[in-house]
């Protein structure tokens, strides 16, 4: 399910958005020599690529180490502006929100991760705490497994082996055939469930968003503090409400044609 590059692919935009991309929370200094590295890029291409985000304004330079620049804030900010995301998928979110006293989100499956389009937060502290734009590996996601469900088996098996799993915690599941019939599990049951996989103290309940003629475009989850919920009772007492704000969230998408176009085109 991966886009073929068009006669028009510009690798000298790849390189540099490669670049530009490869700062992250562990690596938020670097010197020329680790870009080079963690990108893949000869070092004289990555001296190119830094120094004209430099020009840019995007990134700085401080002592023979880049940084970003509150400059790239702009990109973070980009889509939520021209789709206008605070009125057509936040508002189901925040219901959800309300009406379960948890976080909902709204996710689509990018590569092999799953990408967060809208989240509405609860104020807890843990290790990983997503945000618009933050990805996650699909396979140990609640969002991620109930995509994947609505695929042919041999495009899950691979899926699975394109994207080999890593422990994130003693809990998750990493074996092929495990990860597929978990995901084999949603699709019989449409929903997905996972608990502690992701991060230890995390319960995650999602269903796929699913419009009419286009098809399923991604998924909505609701998560809970894994201590603070009856498993017994978790799914019987969430999943009409995640289903209804899948529901919601589909309409509002079948009525903003733009923002439809813009998430179909990552499916």
């Amino acid at each position: 399910m991966a886009n073929e590059h068009s006669s028009e692919h510009l690798t000298t935009l790849v390189k540099g958005l490669n670049v530009l991309t490869s700062f992250s929370r562990d690596n938020p200094s670097m010197t020329l020599s680790e870009v080079a590295k963690r990108t893949g890029l000869n070092p004289a291409v990555a001296r190119r690529c830094l120094l004209t985000l430099c020009d840019l304004g995007y990134v700085g330079k401080t002592d023979g180490r880049f940084t970003l620049r509150p400059e790239v804030l702009v990109f973070a900010n980009l889509f939520n502006e021209t789709f206008d995301l605070d009125h057509v998928i936040r508002p189901a979110l925040q219901d959800l929100r309300t009406q379960t006293g948890h976080s909902a989100s709204f996710t689509l499956l990018s590569g092999g991760d799953v990408l967060y389009v809208a989240h509405i937060s609860t104020q807890r502290v843990i290790r990983l705490q997503a945000n618009t734009g933050t990805r996650f590996p699909a396979l140990v996601t609640s969002t991620g497994r109930c995509i994947l469900s609505t695929w042919q088996d041999h495009e899950i098996r691979q899926f699975i082996a394109q994207h080999p799993v890593s422990a994130m915690t003693d809990k998750t599941t990493t074996n092929p055939g495990a990860l597929f019939d978990a995901i084999l599990k949603a699709r019989s049951q449409g929903f997905a469930m996972i608990s502690d996989e992701l991060e230890y103290g995390i319960t995650s309940l999602a269903v796929p968003v699913t419009v009419p003629g286009y098809g399923v475009v991604g998924a909505v989850n609701n998560s809970a503090t894994t201590s603070s919920v009856d498993m017994d009772q978790f799914v019987e007492e969430r999943l009409a409400a995640v289903k209804d704000t899948a529901s919601k969230i589909s309409s509002r998408l079948k009525s903003a044609p733009a923002l439809l176009a813009a998430i179909r085109s990552m499916v």
